[in-house]
């Protein structure tokens, strides 16, 4: 069953070990913000840092493996059909927006999404952590300067994981303009065994 998550939305959901998460880009040019937390300690989650240190490289695509906090392998990647994420950059917040963009007020944003969502797991804010930005694309210069460029994804390109240990998942259609190429499209889900 395709689950969707609305344009500048999030959603969060159990997945056990062995199962697979499918994340569809249905429409193309959308990133979505993926968090993992262990399901039986939260305290363990997906780890940026401990990712790029074990699997040798910041472009992290089909083949690799997520990992967490402690040191543990969360979910590998089986499939990515676009082959771009991102894993340096943290979820878009309203400080990202008023920061970055210069946007005060009301604005959607990955974090806020991800809060909400994540709560009934009782999973709070300060414990979230750099999400895995599936489909984003952000390029870094020779001098370390970083630049969020438009997804590459096409529509109906997809990423499958595949959890070593039961999860909790957070996963957003992002709300960041520049991540996007400018609109907001949903993002698709699909959990299977």
């Amino acid at each position: 069953m395709t689950t969707v998550i609305e344009p500048q939305c999030g959603k969060a959901f159990l997945l056990k070990r062995g199962q697979r998460l499918k994340v569809i880009d249905p429409c193309g040019e959308q990133v979505s913000d993926l968090v993992l937390f262990n399901r039986q300690n939260p305290g363990e989650k997906l780890s940026a840092g401990k990712t790029f240190d074990f699997e040798e490289t910041i472009l992290i695509t089909q083949g690799n493996r997520l990992w967490s906090n402690f040191g543990q392998v969360l979910a590998t990647i089986e499939v990515d059909t676009n082959g771009r994420n991102d894993f340096l950059l943290a979820p878009c917040s309203p400080q990202t927006f008023e920061i970055m963009y210069g946007i005060t007020g009301d604005h959607p944003s990955c974090f806020e999404n991800l809060t909400r969502a994540l709560e009934a797991f009782g999973v709070c804010d300060h414990e979230i952590p750099t999400a895995f930005n599936v489909f984003m694309n952000v390029e870094f210069g020779q001098d370390g300067r970083l630049t969020v460029k438009a997804p590459t994804s096409k529509a109906g390109d997809y990423l499958t994981i595949r959890a070593q240990c039961d999860l909790i998942v957070g996963l957003t259609a992002c709300s960041a303009e520049d991540s996007n190429n400018g609109s907001f499209k949903p993002i698709e889900y699909e959990i299977s065994d």
